[in-house]
């Protein structure tokens, strides 16, 4: 029998848009109406915590801590946070339908994971609502795994065991050593370890590249090999026991995971 029975994938960079882009558009804007220009990067920092607390950690972050106090004439405060909070919030829900295509090779493994009777889980550090819409038309595009969990549907987002738990309690199976997170950000491979869970990192298409279908494939191939290569070592630094460049390698990676838990290794 197998050892793993169930798979839990993050959604931006991992399931669907490529890059990462989708939330990242969101926080520049949000902080653009609060009168601060932020820089791709800073909005990519903290990516895959909840939204709420990305908002926190970028407005807490040195810079951006010193140029709101240089605009605003002080400190961020919780209310403030609150506020661009609730802006990101329908700016997410109008431009997430946009980038709800599954990314290259998806829809082949998690076909493959299921016909090999596995489960196949989601969460995210989306919003309910967010995801609401986002799986609506991720939907329409045939990507519909059998659970969904949102970041404001449990007591704390990643790095914290909670999603994780949530969604094996909701696809009936016992959390632990049966069950692999998937994600492409350390904060996602945290949450999975937290878990006791084996973690799988997701490099190419995901937040540390950064790069959209098209932009991959046009971008000068000893940059792109440099860039993924980074993002697969901080994933590893993170504690990943291993890194694919997508969704595409899952269902090898979750066959040597297997062979591994069959000589004794555990998560």
């Amino acid at each position: 029998m197998s050892s793993i029975d169930t798979v839990i994938l993050d959604w931006a960079g991992t399931a669907v848009d490529c890059g990462c882009c989708a939330p990242v558009g969101v926080f520049v804007e949000v902080f653009r109406r609060e009168g601060l220009e932020v820089s791709m990067a800073e909005a990519r920092e903290p990516m895959g915590t909840q939204k709420r607390e990305h908002i926190r950690r970028m407005v807490r972050a040195p810079r951006l801590s010193q140029a709101w106090e240089q605009v605003h004439g002080r400190r961020a405060t919780d209310e403030d946070i609150d506020r661009m909070y609730a802006n990101a919030e329908p700016l997410a829900v109008e431009v997430l339908p946009s980038f709800a295509t599954p990314i290259p090779g998806v829809l082949s493994a998690v076909e493959q994971l299921r016909a090999g009777g596995l489960k196949v889980g989601s969460c995210t550090g989306y919003s309910e609502s967010m995801l609401d819409v986002l799986a609506e038309a991720a939907a329409s595009h045939g990507y519909v795994p059998d659970v969904r969990v949102a970041a404001t549907e449990v007591p704390e987002g990643r790095p914290a065991p909670d999603m994780p738990l949530e969604v094996a309690a909701r696809l009936g199976v016992a959390p632990g050593a049966n069950c692999v997170v998937v994600g492409d950000t350390p904060v996602d491979v945290g949450s999975g370890l937290a878990a006791g869970m084996w973690a799988i990192g997701v490099a190419a298409t995901g937040n540390l590249v950064g790069r959209t279908v098209d932009e991959m494939e046009a971008c000068d191939p000893e940059v792109l090999a440099q860039e993924v290569s980074r993002a697969r070592q901080a994933l590893y630094d993170a504690g990943a026991h291993l890194v694919i460049d997508s969704l595409a390698g899952l269902p090898a990676a979750i066959a040597a995971i297997e062979r591994g838990a069959h000589l004794g290794s555990h998560p």
